[in-house]
């Protein structure tokens, strides 16, 4: 979705930081499958949910500039979000 955005100075940022806290979701993800203590792992699943809350608040940022499409795309792409805060905090739930 970043690579269709216009290429403004607002969107470049909130672009950036769209991909890495994203990204940073998956990675946490990863630590936390392969956390050395439950506490550890519980510390990487909060982690994982702050930075997918985040990346909520990049998408609601960008400027679509009235793209039915892109508005769509960001539509699906929060709604996964909240999909995978929801996950999160089940295991969360389950593993406290």
């Amino acid at each position: 979705m970043v690579k269709k955005l216009r290429k403004i100075s607002v969107n470049i940022e909130d672009g950036r930081q769209l991909i890495r806290s994203s990204g940073s979701v998956g990675a946490n993800y990863i630590e936390a499958n392969e956390a050395l203590s439950k506490k550890d792992f519980i510390m990487r699943i909060k982690i994982c949910r702050k930075e997918d809350k985040e990346s909520r608040y990049w998408l609601r940022l960008i400027d679509i500039q009235d793209d039915l499409e892109l508005g769509n795309e960001r539509k699906d792409l929060e709604q996964e979000a909240r999909e995978l805060t929801n996950i999160f905090g089940s295991i969360l739930r389950k593993s406290e």
